[in-house]
């Protein structure tokens, strides 16, 4: 018996030009935000923001703890390495290790143009920043290496999912961005920064090993596995 699959969402086919065009986006984060850091001040705006996520009680400590670990270099590459295998996607497996090390280049990179310090350095005045967890002090941060490999890695895997799945991604990339500040370890120009970083590095990825192209035929979240009709039983 045939399935109907003509109502299953599709999933996109991004071009080359889609992939430049996001490498383009997230390089022109970059650099503004690297252009305003640059000082190693924290502006006005960007301090409220800070404040504003920050002074939040602690007992929002464990809740946005695990969304921390998604831009915990090793998990992040694991959890990608997974969905390649799963996938049977070998390019992305590829993909991931690639985006690991140029997450490492770039941060260290960027950290010689732009040298700005931890909020607990930056952020003068009372009351001073909440530090939770283990955050130090001193230290220079921008840009945020928990958002370049994250954005990377939502870069990468969500091209492969249909619907309204492409949203988790980019939804624990905002999550992991709040709990970095809410802990206080980064400025919310580090977070943005972070960000247009891995898309850089999600958008070059894209572009020379096409993932999204590797996966034609396997099973992908929403997608109900095969789009073809399976065969009379």
């Amino acid at each position: 018996m045939n399935r109907d699959t003509s109502n299953r969402p599709a999933r996109r086919q991004y071009t080359a030009t889609d992939q430049l065009l996001l490498a383009a986006v997230g390089l022109v984060i970059v650099l503004i935000c690297g252009a305003i850091a640059h000082s190693g001040n924290v502006g006005t705006v960007e301090r409220r923001v800070f404040r504003a996520i920050n002074d939040q009680p602690a007992w929002l400590y464990p809740l946005l703890w695990p969304f921390q670990q998604f831009g915990n270099l090793i998990i992040a590459l694991v959890l990608t390495l997974i969905v390649a295998a799963v996938l049977r996607n070998w390019r992305l497996a590829a993909a991931a290790v690639a985006a690991a090390v140029l997450k490492l280049a770039s941060e260290k990179l960027i950290k010689v143009f732009v040298e700005r310090e931890r909020p607990g350095t930056t952020i003068r005045g009372f009351p001073r920043p909440q530090l939770h967890g283990d955050v130090p002090l001193h230290g220079l941060s921008f840009v945020s290496g928990h958002a370049v490999i994250s954005t990377a890695v939502a870069g990468l895997v969500s091209p492969l999912l249909a619907g309204r799945w492409k949203i988790v991604p980019w939804a624990l990339v905002a999550l992991n961005g709040v709990a970095r500040i809410y802990v206080g370890a980064h400025n919310p120009l580090d977070i943005i920064g972070g960000i247009g970083a891995g898309l850089v590095i999600a958008g070059v990825l894209n572009f020379i090993l096409r993932p999204n192209g590797a996966a034609a035929t396997a099973g992908v979240a929403g997608t109900g596995g095969s789009t073809r009709s399976d065969s009379p039983s």
